[in-house]
């Protein structure tokens, strides 16, 4: 069974979190939320998230590790010694690794985004590329660099776009899902 990790850290985008989970898990796929700092985390929001487990040495046991953005969980991930270790040896070991909106600039600053695609949240791709120069900022929705491992995505309203292309990295077909959950509809509107 595919295994999917969501870190969460204190200030995080809520929204960008839970749907990668409800997404996930909707199509079958073994998803664990992780609290980087304890059990319980405070989104940016004023919403109190409960996960599943706390950091440890099994994040290297998932097929892809995911993060959600907010400006102050992305500032506790990269700050985050344990995880950046983590980080580093799952990328080594040639797993995937995602992250949307602010949390580009904790994979940056761990060196995930050396010589790779990326997307972020407008303005902080400033910020990334002092952390990682030779990185390629790209303005899609969601970005996967296939070399390094990495699916990034811009921010809140993109959060859909990015659990289906987490799915689809590992590979699972989304066209169901996005059917039942209107997604094609939505996408048909444009």
């Amino acid at each position: 069974m595919t295994k999917v990790a969501v870190v969460f850290a204190p200030g995080c985008e809520e929204v960008e979190g839970l749907t990668i989970v409800d997404v996930l898990c909707r199509m079958g796929v073994e998803v664990t939320m992780v609290g980087l700092e304890g059990q319980v985390v405070p989104g940016a929001h004023q919403i109190e998230l409960t996960c599943d487990t706390v950091l440890d040495d099994h994040l290297l046991d998932y097929d892809l590790v995911a993060f959600p953005g907010g400006r102050g969980g992305a500032q506790k991930l990269s700050a985050n010694k344990q995880l950046a270790d983590l980080m580093r040896r799952r990328n080594a070991a040639g797993k995937w690794n995602a992250a949307m909106c602010a949390a580009p600039t904790a994979l940056a600053a761990y060196g995930l985004l050396d010589h790779r695609d990326y997307t972020c949240f407008p303005g902080f791709e400033k910020e990334i590329a002092q952390l990682a120069t030779d990185a390629h900022f790209k303005e899609d929705i969601t970005v996967v660099d296939e070399g390094g491992k990495v699916v990034t995505s811009r921010g809140p309203a993109t959060a859909l776009a990015f659990a289906f292309r987490i799915a689809e990295v590992l590979g699972l077909d989304t066209k169901q899902i996005k059917h039942e959950m209107l997604y094609d509809y939505l996408m048909a509107q444009k």
